[in-house]
């Protein structure tokens, strides 16, 4: 599973307001109900299940990353949401700096290799300094998901 395959403009928010990475989740869930993939009765459900994952080991890679995820049976497909800060977010990263992009992930419960592979190609992507900075200067959620297709096709 590809980046460009679970997101559209609407899942990418270009000027995360978050200070941490607790914050980060709650702004990428709220956008994933308000874009209709997580049903609303589940918000809470879904942000519990993705800080319990967060909070046994920090998903902040390092390279101003962090894709916190988790597996649940509240969604019928994998389901994700990209946010950009532009003033770094403290995600108790590996690196221990700001994060300047969050993406949040879910997968089916029972779906683990579909987990770790897509969890494997978000972190393979945006390993790529190139591709950050082509997210960093993109000037809107279009240009960004553009720079995330042609990334894909490479």
């Amino acid at each position: 599973m590809e980046l460009a395959d679970i997101l559209t403009k609407d899942q990418i928010l270009t000027d995360l307001q978050a200070a941490d990475r607790w914050q980060a989740i709650d702004e990428l869930i709220n956008n994933l109900v308000a874009t209709g993939k997580i049903q609303p009765q589940h918000r809470e459900s879904i942000a519990a299940v993705v800080k319990k994952r967060e909070t046994s080991m920090s998903t902040g890679i390092g390279f101003g990353i962090g894709i916190p995820h988790a597996s649940t049976d509240l969604i019928p497909e994998v389901v994700g949401a990209l946010g950009r800060s532009k003033k770094g977010i403290n995600f108790d990263a590996l690196d221990n700096q700001p994060v300047n992009f969050v993406m949040l992930f879910l997968v089916p419960q029972g779906q683990f290799q579909k987990h770790l592979h897509t969890l494997a190609n978000i972190a393979k992507i945006l390993h790529k300094a190139e591709f950050r900075q082509a997210l960093e200067k993109a000037p809107d959620a279009e240009a960004m998901l553009k720079a995330i297709k042609d990334q894909g096709k490479k």
